[in-house]
């Protein structure tokens, strides 16, 4: 669809070479779910003659190394955790609801993200460049900027390709709001027709309106907190905006609207036993090693800041590259969920 837009609005040459078409269409590290790429950005890396380069394969070889790790150490073990509770939630109330949504928020990033470093990473060692997908989400401090940073290659789709065409921003405001929550909409139901999806586009919308609404009251409360108080500030900003989103994961993630609604609506509610029957030896194993793993994630992307992640890693001292690299190695065959076959969540889509 995108080179087909994007031929018919003159962005792009038509294609005359089948074969190089074919290798766009078919190319295997981006083909099942992203990054999604467009042809100006693509097609003419076919053409491009590429040599060996060390650089290239050892760079993507880390890539897709931090891929693996966030993958089977982190999303496959938050996995079990997570299918537990949401397989049938109405044995829970309360606290185990509440973290196994939460286990959820972090097995998909770690999921997706995990295969689009993986992807960038194989189109890397052959001397391709794809677009970044992920730029820490969770340090959004608003639903509007959490959208800028996830799965970005399809939410820039969306915009381009539906909201602007829809009239986006350039229209007058309530039109505007309706834009996004028709761009929302169907951006659910594009992950599968089902109700559930539709619950999550919409309620992203709803969120998307109400910031946007609310953006210069926000701005004022920040300008006359102290420096003092910024911080702390920022942080609760981001707090309620990972909370916010947590509430849209639950109706992603429930097998049908009333359980997404019974979650939701149990979540300060609590019956004795139900938090001890979640949390059994084995599960707290798992939480402890997830825990680990998250920490290791959070703390190599606060100091990354704006870099790549390969970016970041190389200009590290030897010493501590390698000890880095046989540590992640380490990690993920020690805490590593093999078991169980879990397949790519986006897989599905």
């Amino acid at each position: 669809m995108s080179y087909t837009i994007e031929v018919y609005r003159g962005n792009q040459k038509a294609e005359r070479n089948f074969g190089i078409y074919a290798l766009y269409v078919m190319f295997y590290p981006q083909l099942v779910a992203g990054p999604i790429e467009r042809p100006q950005n693509i097609l003419h890396q076919f053409y491009e003659k590429h040599k060996f380069s060390y650089d290239n394969v050892t760079n993507g070889l880390k890539l897709m190394t931090w891929g693996f790790f966030k993958k089977i150490v982190i999303s496959d073990r938050l996995a079990d955790l997570v299918n537990q509770a949401y397989s049938d939630p109405h044995r829970y109330q309360g606290f185990p609801l509440i973290l196994s949504t939460i286990f959820f928020a972090f097995q998909i990033y770690c999921d997706f993200s995990g295969y689009s470093d993986i992807a960038i990473g194989a189109a890397r060692v052959m001397g391709f460049d794809l677009m970044r997908n992920f730029n820490k989400p969770y340090s959004a401090k608003s639903i509007v900027e959490f959208w800028q940073r996830w799965h970005i290659s399809l939410s820039t789709w969306f915009r381009d390709y539906l909201y602007i065409p829809l009239g986006g921003s350039r229209v007058k405001m309530s039109r505007r709001y309706l834009n996004l929550l028709i761009t929302f909409l169907i951006s659910g139901l594009w992950h599968g027709a089902n109700w559930t999806y539709i619950v999550w586009g919409g309620l992203n919308g709803v969120y998307q309106i109400i910031d946007i609404s609310t953006k210069k009251a926000r701005g004022k409360i920040e300008s006359i907190i102290s420096s003092g108080f910024k911080p702390a500030y920022s942080i609760l900003c981001q707090l309620v905006t990972f909370l916010l989103i947590c509430t849209t994961w639950v109706f992603f993630r429930a097998r049908s609207v009333q359980d997404g609604w019974y979650i939701v609506s149990h979540f300060i509610t609590s019956v004795h036993g139900t938090t001890a029957l979640y949390l059994s030896a084995k599960n707290m194993m798992d939480i402890l090693f997830a825990l680990i793993a998250l920490f290791i994630l959070f703390g190599v992307e606060h100091l990354q800041k704006n870099q790549s992640f390969v970016d970041f890693v190389n200009k590290k001292s030897p010493a501590i590259r390698w000890g880095f690299y046989y540590g992640l190695v380490l990690i993920i065959f020690l805490l590593g969920k093999f078991e169980g076959n879990q397949q790519f969540i986006y897989f599905q889509f």
